[in-house]
């Protein structure tokens, strides 16, 4: 497989991974946003925080019109890291590949692409009808995700596909740890409400599963052991790594590049800081450094990825 077809497989994945997590942050954010209490005046924050580069001073100002944060996180060309955006981007690589991809998966994507640059959009942030917006754009992000795991064969596209997935997931999970984390000074002892934690939760997908796994009050640490190292959740940064492992073994095993060594100790270094790691232990070195040792590290990784099997980097 050519690197150029490679880079822009792996690519489309990552961008519609993020749109996927994107997405569902943004509709937790939109619903909290109506209960100001609950929400702790900071529904908007994280999504603002996480998705664009804007200082602090302008978040602030954003968070207080849900209108103008949800039309900057979907829809401005001043973000990068817009819907918009991310969505474009994908397009363009899907665009470059589409003897590599089923022309549902292509259909699908272009789908998605006409659904944030419809120009009737803008005008439905503006209303009541923004809900049914996040409604229809993360069901088409669903359709996306079911549609290529049901018509894409498994081979070699397939491969770096889901190794772009999970690495992205990987790192939206440790962002989104981050961010609310941050809040409480990243001190497991500090306990919170449940509620506080329900906005992270449903973002990832996972608060109704934490609700039936976890009885106790101790919810700092519970949401730490379900986002970070349950081994079934889905989202969990254990589970992403696992499978993100399993598809760079059949990248490495099916060509041998110059440099592969290195690239599996390099995930091998963050995958074992993860499978191998002890909350209390954790504890005492801090959450914060653990935190920024993964995403360095992942980032690293992805980073000699590019350099091993794509052309251009």
């Amino acid at each position: 497989m050519l690197s150029r077809i490679a880079d822009s497989l792996y690519w489309l994945q990552r961008y519609m991974e993020r749109t996927d997590g994107m997405l569902r942050l943004l509709k937790t954010s939109y619903i909290l946003s109506f209960d100001k209490v609950q929400a702790g005046g900071m529904s908007w924050q994280p999504a603002l925080e996480i998705f664009t580069s804007l200082a602090e001073e302008k978040i602030n100002s954003l968070q207080a019109n849900e209108s103008a944060a949800l039309e900057y996180l979907i829809l401005s060309p001043h973000n990068n890291n817009s819907l918009r955006s991310i969505i474009t981007r994908a397009r363009e690589n899907a665009r470059g590949v589409q003897d590599q991809i089923t022309k549902e998966v292509w259909e699908q994507v272009n789908h998605i692409y006409h659904l944030v640059n419809n120009h009737t959009l803008s005008a439905r942030l503006n209303s009541a009808d923004a809900i049914t917006v996040l409604d229809e754009l993360i069901a088409a992000s669903d359709q996306y995700i079911g549609i290529s795991d049901s018509t894409m064969p498994r081979g070699k596209g397939w491969n770096y596909m889901n190794l772009g997935k999970f690495t992205e997931r990987c790192l939206l999970t440790v962002e989104y740890v981050h961010n609310f984390y941050r809040r409480i000074n990243y001190s497991l002892e500090n306990e919170q409400d449940i509620i506080f934690w329900r906005n992270l939760l449903l973002a990832l997908s996972g608060y109704e599963l934490h609700l039936k796994n976890y009885n106790n009050q101790d919810h700092n640490r519970n949401v730490a052991k379900q986002v970070l190292f349950d081994h079934y959740f889905p989202r969990s940064l254990y589970y992403s790594l696992d499978r993100a492992n399993k598809y760079l073994l059949d990248i490495t095993n099916d060509n041998a590049a110059e440099g592969t060594d290195m690239l599996k100790r390099s995930f091998g270094r963050v995958a074992s800081q993860v499978k191998f790691a002890d909350l209390a232990a954790i504890e005492q070195t801090g959450l914060e450094t653990y935190l920024q040792m993964i995403r360095r590290e992942l980032n690293e990784f992805s980073s000699l990825f590019g350099k091993t099997y794509f052309s251009y980097a």
